[in-house]
């Protein structure tokens, strides 16, 4: 049977590094720079990343998306906007097949980082539904500077200490906050987007877009092994 991989074991810290492969990249040639590692048990393909630069000219990364992208375009998705969010949240643009570009934000981290070893995560209880988060995208539209947000994101706070919201409803602001400031920064202005992820994460950018005029569709599932079974295909 063959054997690929993607993501993390590719990494420098991980198994074997796969080099990265510049933008734009398409399936042929993410084939062509697949590492091969020999086995007691056969061959291992392990699939390269990608690394692009920004409009400032600092360089970006992804590895294990780009496979799980060209398993959504695979699966019938087309050209356009792709989100994957997570800790490390990734907007991708696809034209012709290939990943033109991309953008990282560390939404995820930063939350668990403010929630878990912050001031403000001393008022928060656990989460629940209600109007927190959507009162946090509001406040990410509301946003005129890039400053704006550190300041935004202190309200998680005083909305406790003046009880303008719950204990359980301060961590989705924040979610809130967070989520809709990275859709506004990486959609830049598209109407549409194609969600890559877990069910739970998904909705939440699904609810944040509509109230931003970003209207976000889930990708199907398990993106990553089409993904990868479009790379065996492809002939590596």
């Amino acid at each position: 049977m063959p054997v690929l991989a993607c993501g993390m074991v590719g990494a420098k810290q991980g198994w074997r590094e796969a080099p990265y492969v510049a933008c734009p990249a398409g399936l042929a040639e993410i084939a062509a720079a697949m590492l091969v590692v020999e086995t007691s048990f056969g061959a291992v393909r392990i699939a390269p990343g990608v690394r692009a630069l920004d409009a400032h000219g600092a360089p970006d990364v992804m590895r294990g998306e780009e496979t799980q992208i060209f398993g959504a375009l695979a699966a019938g998705c087309g050209d356009g906007i792709y989100v994957l969010p997570g800790t490390h949240s990734k907007w991708a643009r696809v034209e012709g097949g290939r990943i033109a570009g991309f953008e990282t934000f560390m939404t995820g981290e930063v939350f668990a980082v403010l929630r878990a070893h912050s001031v403000l995560g001393r008022m928060m209880a656990p989460e629940r539904d209600g109007a927190g988060f959507a009162r946090g995208v509001e406040a990410a539209r509301a946003l005129e500077r890039p400053g704006d947000l550190l300041h935004a994101i202190f309200a998680a706070r005083t909305f406790g200490l003046f009880e303008t919201l719950p204990a359980d409803q301060l961590g989705e602001y924040l979610s809130g906050l967070l989520i809709g400031a990275e859709i506004i920064a990486g959609a830049r202005g598209a109407a549409t987007a194609v969600a890559i992820g877990s069910a739970a994460l998904t909705a939440r950018y699904i609810a944040a877009g509509a109230r931003l005029g970003v209207a976000v569709a889930p990708a199907p599932e398990d993106c990553a092994l089409l993904g990868l079974r479009a790379l065996w295909a492809s002939g590596v």
